[in-house]
């Protein structure tokens, strides 16, 4: 990657610009000088202490992406809702993994999208910013590359990515709209589980309902923070476990998978600072989760 240096930023260590002016990360950099990628200016391999001067081109070659021995490039439909040259945004359906594991190394969408950019000569692993469970479908965040992965990372760690979800749950809320505020940590003797635990990581999510019916409750959902499970364990956790979620009480009746979709996505570009909005309309399975409920649901 490649920048002209304007008068702007003469006199700047080289440092002080990568990390100020381009969000380029500690972790970034180190990674860099010590990685295998260099750093030159005018084409001449140059330290960190480097001062810039008006006209120099400066150049960051990125070390080689390692892909993980499961991250084979496989060809498969993708639903792209955005693409450029820093990030690409997915509608992932239910029932499609996220990254490649040993229950499921192959058919994820990590694999869909190293085939995505094969085709289009890209170098780059897979960089996964707001990753969906298996079994929740909606708007997905991926970064291309380190660079944009560094900043939209912090970014997410800020609360600048903004996700919204449709949730339908079982019974009623006694607040309409409201926050839970409970921290979240691995429940004890499982390695899938979340739980509410005192000695968890902070999560808040705030909810608004929209429509009740006499067994369930359509609620917005929007995170605040981005826990394993969040929005299943918060909401199961007060007694309302979500529709279908039968790892968290949820029972499988009305549908077979839970009832969460990632309907909205907000986040400033990594690169550009543009701000970027998109949505999604609800899937089918829960459109007819409610309409087979249509005459017990009515708007609040």
């Amino acid at each position: 990657m490649n920048w002209t240096i304007t008068k702007q930023h003469e006199g700047k260590l080289i440092r002080h610009y990568l990390q100020q002016d381009l969000q380029f990360s500690r972790k970034l950099i180190k990674h860099i000088i010590h990685g295998g990628g260099e750093i030159l200016v005018n084409q001449t391999k140059q330290t960190l202490r480097y001062r810039l001067r008006d006209g120099d081109l400066l150049t960051v070659q990125f070390p080689a992406e390692q892909k993980g021995s499961h991250m084979v490039p496989e060809k498969m439909p993708l639903d792209i809702v955005y693409e450029d040259d820093a990030v690409l945004v997915l509608h992932k359906p239910a029932g499609t993994v996220t990254i490649p594991s040993r229950l499921h190394s192959t058919g994820t969408i990590a694999n869909g999208v190293l085939a995505h950019y094969e085709e289009q000569g890209l170098p780059y692993t897979f960089h996964v910013v707001t990753r969906l469970d298996r079994q929740t479908s909606g708007l997905m965040l991926i970064a291309k590359h380190r660079w944009s992965h560094s900043i939209l990372s912090q970014a997410q760690k800020d609360g600048t990515v903004s996700r919204s979800y449709y949730a339908v749950i079982e019974g009623h809320m006694e607040q309409k709209k409201g926050t839970i505020q409970e921290p979240i940590g691995r429940k004890d003797g499982s390695i899938i589980e979340r739980t509410v635990t005192t000695d968890g990581k902070a999560a808040i999510t705030h909810y608004e309902v929209v429509r009740e019916g006499d067994g369930h409750t359509l609620v917005d959902v929007r995170l605040e923070t981005g826990r394993t499970h969040q929005i299943r364990v918060h909401f199961s956790h007060l007694g309302h476990p979500l529709a279908g979620d039968d790892l968290y009480g949820g029972a499988t009746a009305c549908i077979n998978r839970q009832a969460l979709h990632c309907h909205h996505l907000q986040f400033f570009h990594p690169i550009s600072g543009e701000p970027l909005r998109f949505s999604v309309a609800m899937p089918r399975d829960i459109r007819q989760l409610l309409q087979s409920n249509e005459r017990n649901f009515s708007s609040t």
